[in-house]
């Protein structure tokens, strides 16, 4: 593995957008059935595989440019009101956002747009967290050297079950005592986060695709070591690169905004989607029988991004004529699986992909 480039990179994104602080590599791609098969029977972690990224279909992008188009307005007005809640609860003091690799980039890169537009000072790193082996804490280290650590807001793009947000309660808990981990996204169905944009299940488009709407980065990769963690760069996606083209149509909606009031992320709403997202979990978990939480992917962009890179077994919406599933049934359609509408009882999510168990 290559020695770290202590100065980070900034994948296909302009270096005042983002620094990843990761480390370059190469690694032979893992087929996507036998890293299933891996992965389930203990023999390696997800983190420690990769398989290869392809090329969006004609179709696949044609459905995030429409989500983008039907999208752009909630979510320029949203990142706006994110901005302005993290000014509020952070005043007069530099923001140092940082995200979390893939899915918290495209909206870290917004957030830094926005808060600076606002007068904040404020940078924006992408790291990585994995699930059960923990934040990178050479990451941490890194930027706790050049920034004070209470000026740090960690971002990711949206909740699911709330996996991510256990792991960074579990890697950085003790370093917040008596307070919550400043945690933000776009959409939390589960109300666990610190703050959200809201508590609906909805379409984000950056959610949809890979590598192509994040720098043209991999899934982070486990290391060993005690350096960064690792990623691979998919330079040949290139062309289809659509990362600098989304961030540069939102933000400029969002600047041609009328007045936004901040984001209001209430307790109460919280403690509402909390006792509702653990009911949904714990029937499905019986309905299925499922012994290990993490064959379940529920939320719009898990359901989605799960078709795309792991062996589905079951597909389940809340209605099959919501243009929100849109990607989602045209990837199930591909693969000959069946969607399952399942109403309100799979609120507060309108999508939820069971992973199959391999054995």
């Amino acid at each position: 593995m290559s020695t770290p480039d202590l100065q980070g990179f900034h994948g296909s994104y302009p270096a005042s957008d983002v620094t990843f602080l990761l480390r370059l590599t190469d690694m032979e791609a893992t087929p996507v059935e036998e890293k299933e098969r891996l992965i389930q029977s203990g023999q390696r972690h997800y983190s420690e595989m990769i398989s290869t990224e392809s090329a969006p279909s004609a179709e696949h992008q044609a459905l995030f440019a429409q989500a983008l188009t039907d999208g752009l307005p909630r979510l320029a007005t949203e990142v706006q009101a994110l901005a302005l809640a993290l000014q509020q609860r952070r005043p007069n003091r530099p923001i140092v956002l940082v995200s979390f690799v893939r899915a918290g980039v495209p909206l870290g890169v917004l957030l830094v747009r926005a808060l600076r537009d606002l007068g904040v000072a404020s940078t924006h790193y992408g790291i990585s967290i994995i699930r059960d082996k923990g934040i990178d804490q050479a990451a941490v280290d890194w930027i706790e050297q050049r920034h004070a650590f209470a000026d740090i807001v960690w971002v990711d793009g949206w909740v699911g079950k709330g996996a991510i947000h256990t792991q960074l309660q579990a890697s950085l808990g003790a370093r917040y005592p008596g307070t919550e981990i400043p945690f933000a996204v776009l959409a939390d169905p589960t109300g666990k986060a610190w703050l959200s944009a809201s508590g609906e299940d909805w379409l984000i488009p950056f959610g949809i695709l890979g590598a192509t709407v994040s720098g043209l980065v991999s899934r982070s990769i486990l290391t060993r070591d005690g350096g960064w963690h690792a990623c691979v760069s998919y330079q040949h996606l290139a062309e289809h690169d659509v990362s600098n083209h989304f961030i540069e149509v939102v933000d400029n909606y969002r600047r041609d905004l009328p007045a936004t009031a901040a984001t209001q992320w209430l307790a109460a709403q919280r403690q509402d989607l909390q006792a509702l997202s653990h009911a949904t979990i714990q029937r499905l978990v019986e309905t299925y029988q499922i012994s290990n939480l993490n064959r379940l992917k529920p939320g719009i962009a898990e359901a989605t991004r799960a078709v795309m890179r792991r062996v589905p077994e079951h597909i389940l919406v809340q209605r099959l004529d919501d243009p929100n599933i849109r990607l989602l049934r045209h990837l199930a359609e591909s693969r000959g699986i069946p969607l399952q509408a399942m109403g309100a009882a799979l609120e507060p999510y309108r999508a939820i992909t069971i992973i199959k168990k391999t054995s």
